[in-house]
């Protein structure tokens, strides 16, 4: 899939159309139960999982996605332990995106080139503006009474890149952060690197990444592991044969149990 810079209309549809299908395959699982909370308040709660403390999920939708519609993506994660669980799927602000012309779509912040490669420019100073917005979010709901160790962040594409910088950048350590065909939205020499705090870098992480990505290239996934060991963070790596750019249900089984390994309890 490659991208033609003199076709205005095609990067655009490319990546709308391969977020869609990530979100349509994942609708499809029979396991699928109808929402029927608001954004602000999709949480439950069950007396046979007390042991098991309040948790909190953040999932940071890809470009031109939205946070609707990838709400169905919380109906898989069916064991007892996720009853208690707080899910949270906002939208990102429009704004004009470089790679797409300028054109205006829900984006954290600016994507210069497509296919994002390890080496793509970075808008450093709209991912920090995102962060901010992600930081307040998770500020909240540790006021609210969850424990830092069981708030867990996630994102898709740019959702993903954007769910690294939040981790990395956050001052406490947090339950993890899982990346879906994401990159490391700054190089090596960003002030970034110097304001990670030993408690971020306590944060659980996990990478998976479709081999055959041609929109976020699985070089620039594949980079990340190494350039977080550089900077002392640890990452656990997955990647997925003939997984293209978009989630999978395997992707998404995977998420479920290496969040239940990670929740504390209420005591």
């Amino acid at each position: 899939m490659k991208f033609m810079p003199l076709n205005l209309i095609k990067p655009i549809v490319v990546l709308l159309v391969t977020l869609t299908s990530a979100v349509f395959f994942v609708f499809q699982s029979p396991q699928t139960q109808n929402p029927s909370s608001s954004l602000s308040t999709m949480s439950s709660s069950s007396s046979s999982s007390s042991s098991v403390g309040r948790s909190f999920v953040l999932w940071l939708h890809g470009l031109g996605d939205s946070g609707p519609a990838n709400e169905p993506i919380k109906n898989l994660f069916t064991s007892p332990q996720f009853r208690n669980t707080k899910w949270l799927f906002p939208s990102a602000p429009n704004g004009p995106v470089t790679c797409n012309y300028g054109h205006v779509m829900p984006s954290w912040f600016d994507i210069h080139e497509i296919p994002i490669t390890a080496d793509s420019p970075q808008d450093e100073s709209g991912l920090l503006k995102a962060v901010k917005n992600v930081h307040a979010t998770i500020d909240k709901e540790i006021a609210d009474g969850t424990n830092p160790n069981n708030v867990f962040i996630c994102g898709f594409s740019q959702g993903g890149a954007l769910t690294l910088a939040s981790v990395l950048l956050y001052p406490k350590t947090l339950g993890g952060g899982a990346v879906f065909s994401g990159w490391v939205p700054f190089n090596s020499s960003s002030s970034i690197i110097g304001q990670i705090t030993p408690e971020a870098k306590r944060t659980p992480l996990l990478w998976s990444h479709g081999i055959i990505d041609r929109t976020v290239l699985f070089e620039a996934g594949q980079a990340g592991p190494p350039f977080l060991e550089k900077i002392g963070v640890g990452c656990e790596f997955k990647a997925y044969p003939g997984l293209a750019h978009s989630i999978s249900n395997e992707e998404l089984r995977n998420l479920e149990s290496w969040i239940k390994t990670r929740l504390q309890s209420s005591s």
